[in-house]
């Protein structure tokens, strides 16, 4: 069993955003970055099945040096080599057709994407990297459950869930619920220090279009100061919801 899992570098959600070049690019000073979570449950569920099953987890980013040290964290966690396609992901058809040739080109059964990075919230990768492959595919799955290269998939729908089969190969897009907060790993000082001895090839970008291209980024409007109201003034309620709120 050969698994790829996708791994996304993002802002830690705790991070203060700011954007800079007139507003064109975004702000990293001071930022701290992180294993995008989604991705991270992902990583999760794959060393699970590596270890019930038996088998490898290949870990792999499109991105730049900077990524390094999120690599070397998915290696502290568990994952055997990590492989970065050398190149900006600033677009999702572009960063999918690289993550597509990868698994062409090694033969993975299996590949696990979060359903989304918690930065640009795309949510496009997972089925563009399944339609160049022309493999099944299911997000947001929150589960996953492998008899051999049987596989039986839960996918979230409006007002339940799906419970879906299918044979390997395929991709999934990921969420909570493939495994627990309580579930994820920590790394620990063994892990770390095996993490640097683990593989992390770099390799170069194949050709691709890149069809996006982001122009301009803003924060959201500020909240509104709040406005308190006497709890007996009924009157002046019903007509600041009215005039002001406009939700009545």
């Amino acid at each position: 069993m050969k698994i790829l899992v996708c791994i996304s570098h993002v802002p830690d959600t705790t991070s203060k955003i700011n954007f800079a070049d007139n507003n064109t690019a975004f702000d990293t000073a001071g930022v701290q970055f992180v294993i995008n979570p989604y991705d991270e449950f992902g990583l999760t569920r794959a060393l699970w099945i590596k270890e019930k099953q038996g088998g490898t987890v290949t870990v792999a980013n499109v991105g730049t040096n900077v990524t390094d040290p999120t690599l070397r964290k998915a290696l502290a966690i568990g994952a055997d080599d990590a492989i970065r396609i050398d190149a900006e992901p600033t677009d999702a058809f572009f960063v999918a057709k690289q993550i597509a040739a990868l698994v062409e080109e090694n033969g993975y059964d299996l590949v696990i994407c979060g359903q989304e990075s918690i930065d640009y919230n795309g949510g496009q990768v997972p089925g563009l990297v399944a339609a160049l492959l022309n493999w099944p595919f299911a997000s947001p799955c929150t589960g996953l459950e492998l008899d051999g290269t049987n596989a039986t998939i839960t996918r979230e729908i409006d007002g339940g869930k799906e419970i879906s089969k299918a044979t390997l190969p395929i991709v999934i897009g990921g969420k909570k619920g493939l495994v627990e907060e309580k579930d994820l790993r920590i790394p620990n000082m063994r892990g770390i220090m095996t993490a640097r001895t683990k593989p992390l090839l770099v390799r170069p970008a194949v050709d691709a279009e890149k069809r996006t291209t982001a122009v301009e980024y803003s924060k959201p409007e500020p909240k509104a100061a709040v406005k308190l109201i006497d709890k007996d003034n009924v009157e002046e309620l019903v007509k600041l919801l009215h005039e002001e709120a406009k939700v009545i």
